[in-house]
């Protein structure tokens, strides 16, 4: 029997354990550090998945993917498989917001941010004779109990419609939920009140402004705000909105309620946030601090602004315009590319303005003009 005169063979030989152990180790952490990878690349067919392929693998996953203990950051972000539309593009050159809106089937996005469920509002909403499948829906309710009994009604409400016949459906609904508090009374009285204006007026512009940007499309070419108290207007409400081809553009709002002193049925002015800005409000803005805004409509703060509810004649011309410096929320049809150009509801005093009439400032210092219709009306929810 021969001798192995080499110290490491009669190592290797004696205890074969003490090399072959380190030598898997090092084997193992090779294939751990440059094992097979996630790049499609890899696969069968020489690199290339043809169409039939994509449809029969399992669904795509943009999770990361780690095949490997030690996988390389790259490789985590790219998925195993991507369908070959997995890109969208849009051309919103293409975009249109014209006044042959059905003709062109533009798609109108109408928002109501809901602090209560009224049936009225949903029966006139329904009225509504603009096609429905170019109609998308959003609401934000609070996040209170208010809100959740207002969540349970408009659920029920959406689901009556959106089972029913498919020409009667609307073409998208979202319902969101307020992540910011509102104020606990929804009481007329109360949310009126001017002591909490600024807390309750910078409230609803987060909400606006959260739903606007969550339910905007690149295909919408119209956003019709309507407040949840609308509960009466004309069926024809969006197309004769359109007609008129503006930037922005506002129906009056007004109230029906019974008159004592005639003993008859009438109507009185509701919404006075549709103004005309005056030399008087101009001399109270100088003279406030950055953070005080201006409400209109109180006797505290006279401002003098001639107010578009002031200027509805039963008997003149709906169709009838007037430039507008301030406005309400009631019922406000917007071209979706004045929100796109980034007219938004103001939270914080702009301009001494907040909410509607700061979107309305933000939307003039855009370039945009902004216009009412003093014949024009919607009726407000009498409580």
């Amino acid at each position: 029997m021969g001798i192995l005169r080499n110290p490491y063979l009669r190592q290797i030989r004696r205890k074969p354990s003490s090399i072959l152990g380190p030598l898997t180790i090092i084997i193992l952490l090779c294939y751990l550090l440059f094992g097979t990878s996630n790049d499609p690349s890899n696969n069968s067919n020489n690199g290339q998945l043809s169409n039939n392929n994509l449809n029969i693998q399992n669904k795509y996953s943009y999770k990361p993917k780690n095949k490997n203990l030690f996988s390389r950051a790259p490789s985590d972000l790219i998925p195993n498989i991507l369908p070959g539309d997995h890109i969208s593009h849009f051309d919103l050159n293409k975009l249109a917001s014209t006044p042959m809106a059905v003709y062109n089937k533009e798609k109108v996005l109408i928002l109501s941010p809901m602090s209560k469920f009224l049936n009225q509002y949903w029966a006139n909403l329904l009225k509504l004779t603009y096609p429905r499948e170019l109609i998308e829906l959003g609401f934000i309710v609070p996040r209170n109990s208010d809100g959740d009994k207002v969540l349970n009604f408009l659920e029920v409400a959406i689901k009556q419609v959106q089972t029913g016949p498919k020409e009667k459906r609307f073409s998208k609904i979202t319902i969101l939920r307020q992540d910011n508090d509102s104020i606990r009374s929804q009481k007329e009285k109360d949310r009126h009140a001017l002591s909490i204006q600024k807390e309750r007026r910078s409230s609803m512009a987060l909400a606006r402004n959260s739903l606007l940007f969550t339910t905007l499309s690149p295909f919408t070419s119209w956003v019709l705000w309507l407040d949840a108290d609308i509960v009466e207007s004309p069926t024809t409400l969006i197309q004769d909105l359109i007609a008129h081809d503006k930037p922005v553009i506002s129906a009056n709002c007004y109230q029906r309620f019974f008159d004592d002193s005639k003993k008859k049925e009438s109507i009185r002015p509701y919404d006075f946030n549709n103004w005309v800005e005056s030399e008087e409000g101009l001399k109270i803005a100088s003279n406030m601090r950055d953070d005080e805004i201006i409400v209109e409509g109180y006797a505290n703060i006279a401002t003098y602004r001639p107010l578009m509810a002031h200027f509805y004649d039963a008997n003149g011309d709906v169709n009838t315009e007037m430039q507008l410096d301030g406005i309400g929320g009631a019922a406000v049809l917007v071209k979706a590319d004045v929100h796109r150009d980034g007219a938004m509801f103001p939270p914080f005093p702009f301009y001494h303005l907040i909410e509607t009439e700061g979107f309305a400032k933000m939307t003039k210092r855009l370039g945009y003009e902004v216009f009412g219709l003093p014949n024009y009306l919607v009726y407000h929810y009498n409580e």
